[in-house]
């Protein structure tokens, strides 16, 4: 087996983070690579940029023990994994993978390989990503071989391990949660399976990297057809005035039935991302998929029309809008369909509009250059006449209904 020494984690966000602090609390030497400066100095100063339940306590542990320091520049090491973004672009209407930020990284690390080195794609990537990987370290590296050049004899192994963890709860999913372990070659994929041991407490699956990709993007698909079918037969309670929260905790009662709750739709860089890159690589055989996205980023809008509605009611209608993150209770913001609503709700002038969100210090851009200025949560609720539940925090759930009294109340989430 290979002396596993060192972990390169390359990419420090929501994912890189913690797997980096987990590695090493378990003793492994780890070095956290982030192009951005200001991030690898408050890890390296013990302090993570992100919310994460008990991040912050694990981080200070790990960099105070010398197991863990963060660099602008990737470094040597036994195994690289790259946790880094993959987005994805429109384009005449089509929605395209962008692999921008894992190709840099792949050639990032290539630069520093050496023989028997293994490299990880954590990120969720298109089906052929890894392979793709190989071809730009290869191209950086013609001194090595990779194995979709040689096979089982390459000098340097490559796999793909999805993560698959929710945020607020990472520490604890990334350690029990079941893994998915794909190699391009079957030593690829065993030597894979050694480093994910030494942290995971549930099983490590071990399969192809093609089929490894295809399976993350399957499970974020399936639950983002499950929010459509919710989503959509919100509209139709909406049609015939029934609710719809009475609904679907009646449906759920067959005992093989478990309809998702709907919402304002989906954000996230998972659900609301990973369903294109099936459609994309596969457009004729996905009008299942492509239809559930359709449907789910029609959502803010239906939502818009709703608070619009209300507003048309009052001379000077005062939105409050409480919550931006695409979940509930974390500080991430990501393809959130909260901010899209109150973006739109500001620049279609459809009253003054309040917003509230415990988990950020600062709105983004998008919604600061629209003069809109953060508001704590009871001088929204006092000043509003229109309120517009958008995220179902802890924090809003304990609402003094007097206060909502007179108010036109929308509730997207089905807390109150």
């Amino acid at each position: 087996m290979k002396s596993i020494e060192r972990i390169s984690v390359v990419g420090m966000g929501y994912i890189g983070l913690p797997t980096a602090c987990v590695f090493a609390d378990r003793g492994i030497d780890v070095c956290g690579t982030d192009v951005n400066a200001s991030v690898v100095e408050r890890i390296n100063a013990g302090e993570p940029h992100i919310v994460e339940p008990n991040l912050g306590v694990l981080l200070r542990q790990v960099v105070e023990s010398g197991k863990l320091r963060a660099s602008t520049e990737v470094q040597p090491a036994d195994v690289f994994i790259l946790a880094v973004p993959t987005p994805f672009h429109k384009n005449e209407g089509k929605h395209q993978p962008d692999l921008t930020y894992v190709e840099q990284a792949a050639r990032a690390v290539a630069r520093v390989l050496k023989k028997d080195d293994l490299v990880i794609l954590e990120s969720t990537s298109p089906v052929g990503t890894t392979e793709r990987m190989c071809t730009w370290m290869a191209e950086e590296r013609p001194d090595l071989s990779f194995p979709t050049q040689v096979g089982e004899m390459s000098d340097i192994r490559v796999a793909h391990c999805p993560e698959r963890v929710l945020p607020g709860k990472i520490l604890e999913e990334v350690v029990n949660n079941a893994r998915v372990v794909g190699g391009i070659t079957r030593k690829c994929a065993q030597l894979a399976l050694q480093v994910y041991k030494i942290i995971c407490k549930g099983d490590c699956w071990a399969t192809n990297a093609r089929t490894a990709e295809l399976a993350k993007l399957t499970e974020n698909a399936y639950r983002d057809v499950n929010i459509a079918f919710a989503n959509e037969m919100s509209l139709v309670c909406d049609a015939l005035n029934i609710n719809i929260w009475e609904l679907i905790k009646l449906a759920n009662l067959h005992p093989r039935v478990n309809i998702l709750r709907p919402g304002p739709g989906v954000g996230g860089h998972c659900i609301a991302v990973d369903p294109w890159f099936i459609v994309d690589s596969a457009p004729d055989v996905t009008p299942l998929i492509s239809a559930a996205r359709k449907v789910n980023d029609g959502m803010p809008d239906v939502v818009c029309a709703k608070v619009a509605d209300r507003a048309s009611q009052l001379k000077e209608p005062v939105i409050a809008c409480l919550g931006l993150s695409y979940k509930k209770d974390v500080d991430d913001l990501r393809e959130s369909p909260a901010v899209q609503i109150v973006e739109t709700l500001a620049r279609d002038k459809v009253g003054r509009v309040l917003v509230v969100e415990p988990h950020i210090s600062k709105l983004p851009s998008s919604l600061s250059d629209l003069n809109l200025e953060l508001m704590d949560f009871d001088a929204a609720l006092a000043e509003a006449n229109v309120v517009v539940l958008l995220v179902d925090h802890m924090s809003f759930g304990h609402v003094d209904r007097d206060l909502l009294k007179g108010k036109f109340v929308i509730d997207t989430v089905g807390m109150w």
